[in-house]
Order: C-alpha cells, then sequence, then structure tokens
C-alpha cells in the first residue's frame, strides 16, 4: 500500500483537525449512522483518552462517533477520490451520508475507502466515523474475557471480592501491559490519482560488487491505458542513474551507495515511477539482510543491535501521531548512541518508518499479536479466533512496510505462551513464521518475542530466525538480587548457545521512579536500574552468539492502572516527558562504545 503523496499527478485533503465527538455503548452502530445531539470536540489525530479529564474518556470502552463535513474542490473533477484512515482502533465502521461505506477490523495499520462516487466534487458530505476499541479473544492486542487484570490481585475466595467480580465482568481489561488509548490515533485523508493509476510498487534491493541491484514491480489500475510504465533511479540530488521500461524488471544502479545504519550514511534513493498522467516516487536504500550461524548481517557485515523497545506514547495525545515527538525520539536515539528499536508491540505510523529510512535507525517491526495467553488450562491457539485475522495483519503489515529499508526483520508477535501448550504453539507459529517468508518479497528474517517462561518446553522459539527473549530476572522473579539474576541469567544462555541461532534480549529492565536515590542500589532507585543493566550487560558481552541489547523502555509510558503500576510503567531510561535518568546516561556511555558492526 502506497504513502499518500502530493505531486503534479496526486492531491492531499487532509481531514486532520477538531472533529465532533460523542461516546457510545456496546450496541453496534448498523447499518445507517448520524451523530445526533450533544457532540464534543475533540482533536484528530490524538486517542479521545486523556482530551477530556472525565472518567468516561479516560475509561470507556465500546462504541466512540466521529463527525465532521467533508468538501471536495470542484477542480478535482474527474479525479479518483481516496478515502484513507491510517489507523482507527480497534474496529472500525465508516459512513458517508448516513450509510455505511466501509468495515474494517484492526487498530494500527491503514484502510481505504474509494469514494469517487459518494462525494462529488463541488459538492459537501457528512463523514462520520463509529470506532470501537473493546478488546476480547478475538482481537489483536488480546483483551481478558473473564473477570482478572492483567496486573494485579484479585484475592480468590474472599466473598466481597469474589461478589465485586461479577461487576467487574462488564468492564474491557487488556490483557497486554499499555494503555488501550484508541480513536482515530492517526491521520485522516482524502487523496487524489488519475483514473488510471499506479496502485503498488514493490522494491527488492541487492549488492552485486560495487554495483546495487534492484528488483522492482508495479501494480496499475484503473482506466485503461496505452502507455506502459517507466521507471527512473534518482540519487539523493535527484539525478537520474538508471532507467527501465516495464511493469516488472530489474535495474542495475552502477557504484551504488549503501544504505548504512547511522552513524554510518543511511543513502536513499527514489524509484520515479511514471503510468499514463500518474506518478509516483518511492523512496528505497540498496541494503542487505540476512542471517548467517549466529550473525546478523547487514550488507554482509555482523551487525549488533542497540536500542529498546519503544511505545507510541504520551501525554494528551495518547497514542495520537506527534511528528514533532518522532522527531525528538530519533535524536535521542541518536544521543544514546543506539541504532535500532522494536516497533513494541504493534506496527507505528508510517512517518516514523520513512524518519528512521532517513536517519538509519533499524527496525524490527511488530504485529499487534500480544497478550496470547490464558493461564495453564486454555489452549488459546483451539480457543481464541484469532488465526484469520492474525495472518490478515501479517499481510497488511508487509504490504505497507515491505520497501523501507530500516525494517530488518519481522516480528510476529510478542509474549504468547508456548510453554502450557507447547505442540498448538508450535503449530500455529510455525506456519505463520512459513506465511510471513512467503509474504515478504524480500524475504528478510522473521522472529517472534517469547516471555519469561520454561525454554526447555518451548519448541517454538529455537526455530525462529533470530532467538529474540523478554527476560526479567531480578525484577519480576529474584526479585533485587542480581547475583542469583545473573546466576539463572546464564543457565538459560547456556542453553540457546546449543541452538546454534542468533540471539538477543529484546527485553529487560526495572522499574526506576526519576528522583529516587540509594546509596545502597536497591528496587525502584535510579542506582538499581544502572546497576540491573551493568550486571546483565557483562553476562551478554561473554557470549559471542548474542548479537543485540534491547533495553525495556525507551521512556515511561502510561499502563492500565493496577497495585504494580504507580503512574505507568517506570521502565523508561528517559522519563514520559523525555528526561534522562542514569540509566540513559549509561547506555549512551555504554553504546558509545559498542561499533554498530563486528562488536563480536
Amino acid at each position: 500500500m502506497l504513502y499518500p503523496v502530493e505531486n503534479a499527478a496526486r492531491g492531499i485533503i487532509d481531514l486532520g483537525g477538531v472533529w465532533n465527538f460523542k461516546l457510545g455503548d456496546e450496541t453496534d452502530p448498523g447499518e445507517t449512522c448520524g451523530i445526533g445531539e450533544g457532540a464534543e470536540p475533540i482533536a484528530v489525530p490524538a486517542s479521545y483518552n486523556d482530551q477530556k479529564d472525565d472518567p468516561a474518556y479516560r475509561n470507556h470502552y465500546g462504541w466512540a462517533y466521529y463527525q465532521r463535513k467533508v468538501a471536495v474542490p470542484s477542480y478535482l473533477n474527474g479525479q479518483r477520490l481516496m478515502l484513507r484512515f491510517d489507523a482507527a482502533t480497534h474496529h472500525a465502521k465508516v459512513y458517508i451520508d448516513g450509510a455505511l461505506a466501509a468495515e474494517h477490523k484492526g487498530g494500527f495499520l491503514p484502510f481505504e475507502i474509494e469514494v469517487t462516487g459518494r462525494i462529488k466534487p463541488g459538492t459537501t458530505a457528512e463523514l462520520v466515523v463509529a470506532v470501537d476499541n473493546r478488546v476480547n479473544f478475538s482481537t489483536l492486542p488480546i483483551g481478558n474475557e473473564g473477570t482478572t487484570p492483567f496486573f494485579g490481585s484479585d484475592n480468590p475466595g474472599v466473598p466481597s471480592v469474589e461478589a465485586a467480580k461479577v461487576w467487574r465482568r462488564a468492564q474491557n481489561l487488556p490483557n497486554f501491559d499499555f494503555f488501550n488509548y484508541a480513536g482515530l490515533n492517526r491521520p485522516v485523508r482524502i487523496y487524489t490519482t488519475p483514473q488510471a493509476y499506479i496502485e503498488d510498487i514493490t522494491l527488492v534491493p541487492d549488492i552485486d560488487g560495487d554495483d546495487g541491484i534492484v528488483r522492482y514491480a508495479v501494480q496499475t489500475a484503473g482506466a485503461p491505458c496505452d502507455r506502459e510504465v517507466t521507471v527512473k533511479i534518482l540519487d539523493a540530488d535527484g539525478k537520474e542513474v538508471a532507467a527501465a521500461s516495464g511493469a516488472k524488471g530489474k535495474i542495475v544502479i552502477p557504484d551504488a551507495k549503501l544504505w548504512w545504519p547511522w552513524p554510518g550514511t543511511p543513502y536513499l534513493y527514489t524509484a520515479l515511477v511514471e503510468y499514463g498522467d500518474d506518478s509516483y516516487g518511492e523512496s528505497f536504500g540498496i541494503r542487505t539482510v540476512r542471517v548467517e550461524g549466529t550473525s546478523f548481517l547487514i550488507n554482509g557485515k555482523p551487525f549488533y543491535f542497540k536500542g529498546f523497545g519503544k511505545h507510541e506514547d504520551s501525554a494528551f495525545r495518547g497514542r495520537g501521531l506527534d511528528l514533532c515527538l518522532d522527531v525528538k525520539d530519533v535524536n535521542l536515539i541518536h544521543w544514546l548512541h543506539a541504532n535500532s528499536f522494536r516497533t513494541s508491540h504493534y506496527p507505528y505510523a508510517e512517518e516514523m518508518y520513512r524518519l528512521c529510512d532517513r536517519e538509519g535507525i533499524v527496525v524490527i517491526d511488530e504485529t499487534p499479536a500480544v497478550g496470547i495467553g490464558a493461564g495453564e488450562h486454555t489452549d488459546p491457539y483451539k480457543t481464541f479466533q484469532i488465526r484469520e485475522h492474525h495472518e490478515q495483519v501479517l499481510r497488511d503489515m508487509i504490504a505497507r512496510d515491505k520497501n523501507h529499508p530500516c525494517v530488518v526483520m519481522w516480528s510476529m508477535g510478542n509474549e504468547p505462551d508456548t510453554e502450557h501448550f507447547p505442540e498448538s504453539a508450535y503449530e500455529y507459529w510455525h506456519s505463520l513464521y512459513e506465511l510471513t517468508h512467503e509474504l515478504d518479497p524480500a524475504d528478510r528474517p522473521v522472529t517472534f518475542v517469547c516471555c519469561q517462561n520454561n525454554y526447555e518446553r518451548d519448541l517454538v522459539t529455537r526455530t525462529m530466525d533470530v532467538v529474540c527473549f523478554n527476560r526479567y530476572y531480578g525484577w519480576y522473579n529474584l526479585s533485587g538480587d542480581l547475583d542469583a539474576a545473573c546466576y539463572g541469567l546464564n543457565m538459560e544462555l547456556d542453553f540457546w548457545e546449543k541452538q546454534g541461532k542468533p540471539v538477543m534480549i529484546t527485553e529487560y529492565g526495572a522499574d526506576a521512579v526519576a528522583g529516587i536515590h540509594a546509596c545502597v542500589p536497591e528496587m525502584f532507585s535510579e542506582e538499581f536500574q544502572v546497576e540491573f543493566y551493568r550486571r546483565q550487560n557483562a553476562e551478554f558481552d561473554k557470549r559471542s552468539f548474542f548479537i543485540g541489547e534491547h533495553a525495556w523502555n525507551f521512556a515511561d509510558f502510561a499502563t492500565i492502572q493496577g497495585c504494580m503500576r504507580a503512574d505507568g510503567n517506570k521502565k523508561g531510561l528517559l522519563t514520559r516527558d523525555r528526561r534522562p535518568k542514569m540509566a540513559a546516561h549509561y547506555f549512551k556511555d555504554r553504546w558509545d562504545q559498542i561499533p554498530n558492526f563486528d562488536y563480536k
């Protein structure tokens, strides 16, 4: 799916701004919908939860309604009109002049509707978007359908607590440790194309000696057109360096400049595709990615991941797109001498990937398949109705992100149960692993991220291209005892060494409340957070098969309230407003001494 652009052939009408908004209930809006009376102002794009200091907004579950008028200028007559939503959390119904025009499931990837015949140039239409933020055993991420929250103690057997569970059953509780921010979190736009148009572009780069190779495929659609597709490769200065004709082929770029992670040069070319009256410029980088033995290779050189998990999370906007914050975060990534992050635990807004392409930040791209587990007595792979949706999310994510040079690996999901039902887990995840490889034209490495489990029973993680695991030795288990934590960590690392795979830790960390200090490092102090990382990193450094460290988390973030969370998750190296803790300075110094390549 192509990102909306403005050029001589295409236009954009940005529908961001202040819309009308109204909270609903759990009643499905049906085939026709209007917002009715009592609407309040709401900003788009942004989550609605924190835009009004009201528990009804913050804790809402069910449908909510957005409404605005849409005017299409008369000079667009004859153009094809597409209404695009970059994300609507988690289930959306779109109405034009009261009639249902489209429906979509999934809160983190774009969908679009052709409205050429529905909204005529020179007229105004009413647009209503109904969004349902409820999560359950059929959504990604997963929600609880029982009464137990993700965090906290329910004191089973206590009569008053058991009685209160009947009331709680009506609530919609997440099975994941981040706040369920909802609404129109990303841009809403109308974009235009000619009637004969470029539908999609696929670019697969390779290297042959000093030359770059691009295998390309262009999909066209719409009105008949007697002109063939042409492709021009432009360098960073806009100079043509190669060209080809036809909808599919191979282009050789002599003496190509490669895309290297920062602080190398993330050089970008542009494939300028023309078809009839339409044109589209897709930026790309010449770089290769593969796994060889226990190494992860970028452009044939062993790469070491330095970075973190992140969240799309900020005050007021929630999970809403914030370009200023994206630029700030990328500059902080550079300041920390990091080179990578994982899109935990969902695909991010595409604006961030485009920025990472330009700035040389390596990305592990992850689906929202988080929370797949229901305890030792319920097999989620036989009871959760998620497989079809999970496959569609993988298709949509790869279709959107396949051309980004920053994306070096696909993560199919985060911390599923692979211990209690190991055979079911293997059947589910390994078949998705094979599908992911089939879907990606560039055949990048594929993984998923396993949780703290009995790794000897886990049959899936060891079969991934890269072993990615989240471990909290010294925090959630062996709490505060870093000697025991390192002992347990080394026992596990001995196990992974025998698998002959590259291994990286994708989450590890300790909560630190900014400003809490201790002469003797103890839990929740900034000193303990530093000591936690210092001790465990020393063990990772001894292992030649160990290819990366992603701290949890880049910055503090909002979660569901609970007795384990004080104003959110405090495991950030930075506070939520991006002030560095002691651990940020520790990693800044450490990562400055670790090169991107040939570290081990």
